[in-house]
């Protein structure tokens, strides 16, 4: 029967319905029909499911998904769909019915509301998903006949004329053949510059000198000198240094359903970085999740498969142009119209990497942003060049971890089955490496958006749990080789997994989502969430298992040949559109000659308007996208999944956005970590591309500081450059730059063991070239043995001093600083900061570390961007204190003191340990200047010489750091909300926590009891909470099992065998169609499953916990607070008041309610993580309200700084009435919380706590799971 679309409507409110175009294969029974309109539906209420629209009579825009792109949302609707038995459904794609309002142009409303690559315009009601797009027919390119200049007129080609002749060579002198096509865009991204990176392999020859070393073999040089602890360098996209043993929980198991045990594990710190700057300028969104999610396949890809632990971010824009708030360093010049604006990037780009992140389960923890573009006159390059970062940077890091059994991938044997494990294919993507190689604007714009991809992270996730399970398996893990799926698509991974060999793979047992794909497409589009695997073929039913498990699609595509070539054959046609040989097309190719010569031009002097004040200098400065707050990014994306951050962005009882470097836990069971800390100077870089280079490795080192590490000399780095070194004098200029890192590094012990570069950073502007600033990354990490030997900024005490650790003594450089972007007139100054002496730093970096090691500091931070003044003023505002400093200099130095951004630490310490702090640093000989003190008053007063420059309130000064992230936050939150937040965080004195307990860790005698409660950790696609709840429950004498929802619908094991249930946090099937609806509906429409669920809630004997997502799927399931309640009047938590995910570290307060696992806790005020897009509980029956009031039901509520429950933003960060943070049944068995206890059950997981709580044992959280422990004991 041919499929046919029908339609059901949602209303959202006055001006937006959803219509849900449903195509199926066959017609539906009324009961299927029923289910499907309630799994639609708001809830469970069939009354918000209308089979006619209710804008009937209004000028409508309908707008959404492409016809031959079957979307993520609609693949997760259809998972729903198979899991309760709805299998003639076939896709359902959600769109967007807007009310015009009168007077609107319609087209400029409908270009405004919708993404040009992935959606349209539907001018009718949708009737068929059919369209007309058919698959190209391969074809052979006439080399023979018209020789290698044919190569330059296919488009999206980026060879040069060295890449034509070898490319001419091979096929018509040696194979004395045509190409197909398929073969030339295999061979364009392959050997692209985004891919083989010739520029930094290549020999360099500037001003007539032949340069010895690539530029490859400078930064290779760092490790050479520097190899201490390096395991795996300059491969797999990641890099490993030397870790330990580790207790920590894997399961039993893996792949099954099974208990979660301890074991003894080496795992080693892992990193890895890249950017994706070319497709984030293009669609931001989609450009920056898919870079996220190809970095975390990075990971994955290491060895023989790494584990993800966090995320890093960082964002690089043009002027801002915020409507509303004109910044007066921002001139108004074109920009052009093939890349989005610089404001849309800010926003759209890290809410892609945000998104994606947040779905998949992966932390981000640090990370940077600054905004540039200005004309300057004789800056190193020319009168009047303009400078800016229109095509933007989208960096991303990532820390991870991996076993020490998979540091090395086995060698590809034949025989070995070629496997791809992941999403379908799809048509997006397509080119992108190549797309990535080119000057924005050298390529057709239709072809920017064709290279960009689309990202799904929740099939990303799936595939991280089936790479889990073999890391899991340790020695027998069924993973010979693994690469990652990235640029170039099927056609570089499946080359990378069997380059050392050959394979033949067959191009159709790729999965593909839109059937309109060519071979061409199939095999060279860089569709996301995929890897490459070569597995013995004894063990691929094993995998297809797990694959099966997880719900993740497992393609056994071919073989391991042996005879170093590659063939993809298509069985439609017996034909092979690729049929290469490895070894002459993709080993060792000739290298590549760049000439260059240096430009000469001096830079400018910098001149700063006359009479400039101190205030007037900050009020501009602290405004600055670089220097000020940092809100707008942090609010948005969790920073506690997984149980294992020891140190994020936000600091102090504020939570202020000032923290230097971040600390990963490796494992829940030990206080064994990683610190990670990041660098980049690309303002300085224009002044003097060596020093900024310097500059970049010792901001990295000034932030790593504060962390306590194992070995300074095992510090290693990730290094990214991101410049345009094929215009003229760039060239030499990433060179001087490259020799002074890798100069500075030699010298200080540290050591670069991978990277990646991104050398098209310029963009046409009508006939001008604007390159994007010189920037380098340098992201440190390093082992930790105890992860809470760290300082962060915020000051601690209202009575202590302030120190500087001078490591640039009597300097005070104004050049390529943020007081002279701010205020510099076409000029960023010709004397920049720099790195005088790496033997000073590095004894003021041992010194510090001895002084974090034996508690001899309070706080410290860097000075960086903003200068000394901003330096200490972060301190200030992020621990609500004043400041009385007293400064001395030259006469005329006052704004170069307070604002030149010379390396240098701020120290906190005590009076008490003053003289021994100034013993140790003098005989470490590094200088140590006494700035002040700190007080009581939030007062922020400065002398100069004597003289008073700055008196002024630590309030009104935080107001301007803080004003330009609000200004961001307004355009991407509902705007009350934003005001609300900015009215009560303006002036607030910060929580008060109160402990009506001691908190104890669980008993020895508990932990090792051999006979142990179970409590299944239960978890549905797109969950990604359960090790962190699993590790919870074992603290308190728990086993825990790993079950999954195919498990039970399997029958593979049975809730009968547990006492506990706990349901995890995370983004269910996406958040589609709304938070834990699939999963609510699996077990709702399963009358077997429900029956199940049923007898397990209603036994005495047993207990639940549903966290966050698994709170709302205990609300949608009617287990709180009481069963038999209908649709209508059932309480639900719904969509946060700000209208966006919130990451919180918030304070709340435990009533008295009969909830078991709250016993004894009644009273207690604590921060807690909340991390949700959905947790506003609303009640539609008023009368359940009040009982839920009356019996005291609703156990937890947010507070704010006095203690009282809130519905203030953002105490209360999503709008529940009276504070209400979750709700309990009568009997107190079950429990549905939206914060996180099972993240903060430990004291180094919580994101602040006061000075005098620092020594707790354990968080008073794990008394939670401690109550539900004696429970089911007590009822043996």
């Amino acid at each position: 029967m041919p499929e046919t679309v029908s339609h059901l409507y949602r209303r959202i409110n006055d001006r937006l319905s959803f219509c849900f175009n449903i195509e199926t294969t066959g017609p539906l029974t009324a009961e299927e029909a029923r289910c499907l309109r309630l799994i639609l539906a708001d809830g469970f209420r069939a009354d918000t499911i209308t089979d006619a629209p209710q804008d009937s009579g209004q000028t409508v825009v309908e707008i959404g998904p492409r016809l031959n792109f079957a979307t993520a949302w609609s693949a997760n609707m259809l998972a729903i769909c198979r899991s309760v038995g709805l299998n003639m459904v076939s896709r359902v794609e959600r769109s967007r019915r807007y009310v015009v309002p009168a007077g609107e142009d319609l087209a400029a409303f409908a270009a405004a509301r919708h993404d040009r690559m992935t959606e349209c315009v539907y001018a009718e009601p949708l009737a068929s998903f059919a369209h007309k797009v058919q698959p190209e027919p391969v074809y052979e390119v006439d080399l023979i006949g018209r020789g290698k200049e044919v190569l330059a007129e296919i488009p999206g080609l980026s060879m040069d004329e060295w890449d034509r002749q070898l490319y001419y060579d091979y096929f018509v002198g040696h194979a004395r053949r045509n190409p197909t096509i398929v073969e030339l865009m295999d061979l364009n991204n392959a050997n692209s510059e985004h891919s083989r990176h010739s520029f930094f392999r290549g020999r360099q020859v500037i001003d007539g000198k032949a340069h010895e070393q690539s530029l490859f073999d400078l930064v290779k040089g760092t490790l050479a000198a520097n190899p201490r602890g390096s395991l795996v360098a300059f491969k797999d996209n990641s890099s490993v240094i030397q870790g330990r043993k580790i207790q920590t929980l894997v399961a039993e198991r893996p792949g099954q359903p099974s208990a979660i045990a301890m074991r003894s594990v080496e795992l080693h710190p892992l990193l890895t970085a890249e950017t994706h700057n070319f497709p984030t300028g293009v669609a931001p969104f989609p450009g920056a999740e898919t870079g996220t999610g190809g970095r975390i396949r990075d990971v994955q890809g290491t060895g023989r498969g790494g584990t993800v632990m966090a995320g890093t971010a960082g964002y690089c824009v043009a002027g801002l142009h915020i409507p509303g708030y004109a910044l007066p360093w921002e001139p108004a010049l074109p920009c052009p119209d093939t890349l989005a604006p610089a404001l849309t990037i800010a926003i759209e780009a890290s809410n892609g990497a945000s998104d994606y992140g947040n779905k998949f389960g992966e932390p981000l923890i640090q990370g940077f942003v600054r905004s540039f573009d200005m004309r300057l006159k004789g800056q190193g390059a020319g009168q009047g060049e303009r400078w800016g970062f229109l095509k933007p940077i989208m960096f991303t890091g990532g820390i991870g971890q991996i076993d020490g059994l998979h540091t090395e991938k086995k060698r590809p044997l034949a025989g070995m089955r070629i496997v791809q494990v992941g999403g379908p294919a799809y048509r997006v993507g397509f080119g992108g490496g190549a797309a990535s190689s080119m000057l924005q604007g050298e390529n057709e714009s239709a072809l920017d958006f064709d290279a960009v991809q689309r990202g799904d992270a929740e099939m990303e996730q799936k595939m991280n749990r089936v790479i889990r399970a073999c890391i899991e398996m340790g020695a027998e893990s069924l993973i010979e080789v693994i690469h990652d799926q990235g640029a170039g698509g099927p056609a570089n991974v499946l080359k990378e997994l069997v380059e050392s060999a050959g394979g033949r793979v067959e191009i159709r047992k790729i999965h593909v989502g839109d059937p309109s794909m060519s071979v061409l497409e199939i095999y060279v589009a860089e569709y996301q969430e995929r890897v490459g695997m070569l597995i013995q073929p004894e063990n691929l039913p094993a995998l297809q298992a797990i694959c099966a498990r997880e719900k993740v699609v497992c393609e056994d595509l071919g073989e391991v040949t042996g005879d170093l070539r590659f063939i993809v054959h298509d069985s439609q046609n017996n034909t092979t559109p690729v049929n290469l040989e490895l070894d002459r097309l993709l080993g060792h190719l000739p290298q590549k000659t760049y000439t260059d010569e240096t430009r000469l031009e001096p830079p400018a002097p910098l001149v700063l308007p006359a009479k400039l004040s101190p205030k007037e200098a900050l009020e501009r400065v602290l405004r600055l996208l670089s220097v000020g707050s940092k809100r707008f990014l942090t609010n948005k994306v969790d920073r506690s999944v997984s149980g294992l951050v020891a140190q994020q962005q936000c600091c102090g009882p504020l939570q202020l956005t000032v923290a230097d470097c971040a600390v990963v836990a490796q494992s829940h069971f030990e206080l064994f970590g990683i610190a990670t800390a990041i660098g980049e100077q690309p303002v300085k870089m224009l002044v003097n591309p060596a020093a900024g280079a310097r500059m970049a490795l010792a901001e990295a080192l000034t932030n790593l500081v504060w962390a306590k590490i194992d070995d300074p000399l095992q510090i290693k780095c990730s290094a990214n450059w991101m410049w345009a070194p094929k215009l003229r004098g760039e060239g030499a200029a990433l060179r001087q730059a490259a020799e002074a890192m890798a100069a500075a590094m030699i010298a200080l012990g540290v050591a670069v063991d991978g990277g990646k570069d991104s050398l098209s950073m310029a963009t046409k502007v009508g006939g001008e070239v604007v390159k994007s600033p010189r920037d380098l990354v340098i992201s440190l990490y390093a082992a930790m043995s105890d992860l809470r030997q760290k300082v962060t900024p915020d000051l601690k005490s209202t009575d202590s001093v302030l120190l500087l650790v001078d490591v640039a003594p009597g300097k005070r450089r104004l050049g390529g600083s943020a007081l002279a972007q701010c205020f510099g007139q076409e000029s960023l100054g010709d004397e920049v900061p720099d790195l005088d002496s790496p033997a000073l730093l590095k004894r003021a970096f041992l010194a510090v570390q001895d002084l974090i090691a034996e508690g001899l500091i309070l706080s410290g931070h860097d000075r960086s961007e903003g200068g000394l003044i901003t330096t200490v003023l972060e301190m200030a505002f992020a621990g609500n204190c004043g400041l009385r400093l007293a400064l001395q200099g030259g006469e005329a130095e006052a704004l170069a003191t307070l604002f030149a951004e010379e390396l240098g630490l701020v120290l906190e310490c005590s009076w008490q340990h003053l003289p021994e702090v100034k013993k140790r640093l003098a005989e470490a000989e590094v200088p140590l200047v006494v700035l002040g003190q700190t007080t009581p008053d939030r007062i922020v007063n400065v002398l100069y010489n004597g003289r008073p420059v700055l008196d002024e309130s630590l309030v009104l000064l935080r107001q301007w750091w803080e004003e330009t992230s609000y200004r961001l936050e307004r355009l991407q939150v509902n705007p009350d909300c934003a005001e609300e937040e900015r009215l009560n965080c303006l002036d607030r004195p910060g929580p008060g926590y109160h402990l009506p307990f001691t908190p104890q860790p669980t008993a020895l005698s508990v932990l090792q009891a051999a006979d142990k409660p179970r409590v299944a950790i239960l978890r549905d696609e797109g969950s990604n909470s359960d090790r962190e709840m699993a590790a919870a429950f074992y603290s308190a004498g728990f086993e825990p099992w790993d079950i999954t929802m195919t498990d039970l619908l399997a029958g593979r094991v049975r809730l009968d065998g547990f006492r506990g249930l706990a349901a995890v946090g995370g983004f269910s099937y996406a958040d589609v169609p709304e938070s834990a609806k699939g999963w609510a509906s699996t077990i709702v429409f399963n009358d077997a499953l429900h029956r199940e669920f049923q007898s397990f809630y209603q036994r005495p004997d047993t207990f639940t916990f549903g966290s966050c997502n698994g709170c709302q799927l205990f609300a949608l399931l009617g287990w709180v607070p009481w069963q038999g309640l209908d649709a209508e009047a059932q309480p639900r938590f719904v969509r946060n008041v700000s209208g966006r995910f919130e990451s919180r570290w918030s304070t709340v307060r435990v009533q008295k309610s009969p909830a078991i696992m709250l016993r004894g806790m009644d009273g207690l005020i604590f921060g807690i993580h909340v991390d949700h897009g959905e947790g506003r509980l609303v009640f539609p029956d008023a009368l359940v309200r009040e009982r839920v009031r009356v019996e005291g039901l609703a156990p937890l509520v947010y507070v704010d700084d006095s203690g009282r429950a809130t519905e203030d933003y953002p105490f209360n960060p999503n709008g529940s009435g009276d504070g209400l943070a979750g709700l309990c049944s009568p009997d107190g068995r079950h429990l549905a919380l939206m914060p996180h206890a099972e993240r903060c059950f430990l004291p180094w997981q919580a994101h602040w706590l006061p000075q005098h709580m620092k020594d707790l044992a354990v968080s008073p959280w794990l008394r939670m799971f401690q109550n539900a422990y004696h429970w089911c004991m007590e009822r043996r």
